[in-house]
């Protein structure tokens, strides 16, 4: 799951990348769910209690039978017969409980373990940077999520607990074939290496062979779930049966390694139970002559026929399980590269606090910043500014040039190579995450809507906002229309990712939890890109009040919507080649005003003249005046 990247930290892999990993051949991946599995150690305990209990009450049966053969078939011993018949039911009802006590333990830990597995990668996952989702995909995620922890709550669960009650009865079962005949019992230790051999061999490769069909499986549900989110353009451009054969494709993929699978498991149990019952066979043959030679009774050879068909038919059963194991095994490997993986960007050990009250400074001071995954080419070359407290800044230039970036740095997403990045005075890198971003309220180009209703999707920006103050935030927003205008008005659900809305409704909730984040920083990405002249008329006056005694930084490729900023910062390769207000930038016919030129301007007009200007940004300011 992860790899080494250029600048030596560690981050995701995918996949596809999973030949590059060692080949485990042990169960230790599963050792790391012993952390799990302390914090429930009564019930644990429970289950070992219940589990001796059922393997004793287990064992006893062929002390019983082996004393009905030698001394109770005579009517000597009729009296006898009653109780060990009656003994035998006392066996049968301890036996019956503790396996059910046993069963419900195990499976009760076996649930509990799951769920707190799934909450920790869960936690993890919401952790991790964005350099880490740079390097892997969303799908596989989501499947070691989902199905690795499904793997692993079914060999905790019915799996754990036949395993461990046949290793408890195998165990038990070969002490007291010691205890019966040492000679028989040298005879099927004897045979052992023959038994073992096949988990030996086969299981490992049943483990590779696992290993490969759950990374198959992570493939599949990543294609499909980049398939679903993108399900418009699949049918906008006809590829709705290409897709659907891409998937089947890569279903048959996965068929095709759980087949090698399960075909390597049926292989394994043969063999297992082949060399497992034909030595006890062979003892049995041995036996019955030591029997016709007088050096053993037939209760002790039935009594050691019994407890070797017990260990044979553990043995048996622990193959059955095996590969259950084997393929939890695998899950554990997968998730435990996932727990491993730790997020660059973290609180310091004794984080500066942020000054109080807010203030809404921004300096960058000589950053220089590349992607993880994009090698030394720079997306911020020695970039270095001043915003003021209350300041209205806009970012503008060409895709690429940087603009987000900036913002990516703000919020400490990553942290820049060489620089720095102050926020109130405070290096980001010294101050806690949380505290730093408590400051900002964000507006990005592509708003993200989650399938709750739209109180709790506005509530988002402050969770401890009262309801009145979320109406506020969506009249504020110009949102209030549409909302109560929905079957149930603030409590209807959007759907999953907004679906039910348009992209100018997701923009304006978006819009909305900005108001109600109440932050001194307002970053906005494009904030109005999605909305109607008219939607953004009134947007344009609700940001204009929400702006008021905030820092405000905009991003905009419209310069439409920037031309009444207090300054304006044009970035080109990663570094600030020009800066003013709109007026100063289009006289100084640089970058600014040639894209002017392309946006407004006519065919063949000189819209760099600073007429031309002038009358854009009337027309621009006159909406918010």
């Amino acid at each position: 799951m992860t790899k080494r990247t250029s600048d030596g930290g560690r981050s995701g892999a995918t996949g596809s990348e999973t030949t590059s990993r060692p080949k485990g051949r042990s169960l230790r991946p599963l050792a790391g769910l012993l952390p799990f599995l302390a914090a429930y150690k009564g019930r644990v305990a429970a289950a070992i209690v219940a589990l001796v209990v059922a393997a004793l009450a287990t064992l006893a049966v062929p002390l019983a039978v082996r004393r009905m053969i030698d001394f109770g078939f005579s009517e000597d011993n009729a009296r006898f017969i009653d109780q060990y018949f009656g003994m035998l039911l006392v066996l049968v009802l301890v036996l019956a409980l503790a396996s059910a006590a046993r069963f419900y333990c195990v499976t009760w830990v076996g649930e509990r373990v799951v769920a707190d597995l799934r909450k920790a990668v869960f936690a993890r996952i919401t952790e991790l940077d964005l350099a880490f989702y740079e390097q892997v995909r969303t799908g596989e995620v989501l499947s070691r999520l989902t199905a690795d922890t499904t793997q692993i709550k079914a060999a905790f669960g019915a799996s754990a607990s036949i395993a461990l009650r046949n290793l408890v009865l195998f165990v038990g079962a070969v002490v007291m074939m010691f205890v019966t005949s040492i000679e028989l019992s040298g005879l099927v230790i004897a045979a052992l290496p023959v038994i073992m051999a096949p988990l030996v061999i086969f299981g490992r490769w049943v483990r590779r062979l696992s290993r490969r069909a759950q990374d198959s499986l992570a493939d599949t549900t990543a294609m499909a779930s980049e398939i679903l989110h993108a399900i418009p353009i699949v049918q906008a451009y006809g590829h709705q049966r290409s897709e659907r054969d891409r998937f089947a494709a890569a279903t048959d993929d996965v068929f095709e390694a759980e087949r090698r699978r399960t075909g390597a498991r049926a292989v394994l149990t043969a063999c297992i139970i082949f060399f497992t019952f034909a030595s006890v066979v062979t003892v049995l043959w041995y036996g019955a002559r030591d029997v016709l030679a007088g050096e053993l009774s037939g209760g002790e050879l039935s009594q050691f026929v019994l407890y070797a068909a017990f260990a044979a038919g553990a043995v048996g059963e622990l193959s059955q399980v095996w590969g259950e194991i084997q393929l939890a095994a695998g899950a554990g490997e997968r998730l435990a590269e996932l727990l491993a993986v730790r997020p660059r960007i973290v609180a310091p050990a004794r984080p500066r606090p942020m000054p109080e009250p807010p203030r809404g400074e921004v300096v960058f001071e000589n950053v220089h910043f590349a992607y993880p995954t994009r090698g030394h080419e720079r997306a911020l070359d020695g970039m270095s500014f001043r915003i003021a407290p209350g300041e209205r800044v806009a970012i503008v230039g060409s895709s690429g040039a940087g603009k987000s970036t900036v913002f990516n740095l703000i919020m400490r997403f990553y942290d820049p190579q060489s620089g720095r990045v102050l926020v109130d005075g405070v290096d980001a890198r010294d101050a806690d995450p949380d505290d730093l971003r408590r400051r900002i309220a964000y507006v990005p180009q592509e708003p993200v809507v989650f399938s709750a209703t739209a109180r709790e999707n506005i509530r988002y920006g402050r969770t401890d906002a009262s309801d009145a103050e979320i109406e506020a935030a969506a009249e504020a927003a110009n949102a209030t229309e549409f909302i109560a205008a929905m079957p149930d008005g603030f409590d209807t659900a959007f759907g999953e990712r907004g679906v039910r809305l348009s992209g100018g409704q997701r923009q304006r909730i978006a819009i909305a939890r900005a108001v109600l984040r109440e932050a001194p920083i307002l970053l906005l990405d494009e904030a109005t890109s999605a909305l109607d002249a008219e939607s953004e008329s009134k947007v344009q006056a609700a940001l204009e009040r929400l702006m008021r005694g905030r820092t405000t930084l905009v991003i905009a490729h419209r310069l439409a919507t920037v031309a009444g900023a207090d300054r304006i910062l044009v970035v080109d390769g990663g570094r600030i080649v020009a800066e003013g207000r709109h007026d100063d930038l289009i006289r100084q016919d640089g970058l600014y005003a040639r894209l002017a030129a392309l946006q407004f301007a006519e065919p063949g007009s000189a819209a760099a003249e600073a007429g031309e200007g002038e009358r854009l940004r009337d027309r621009i300011s006159a909406p918010s005046a």
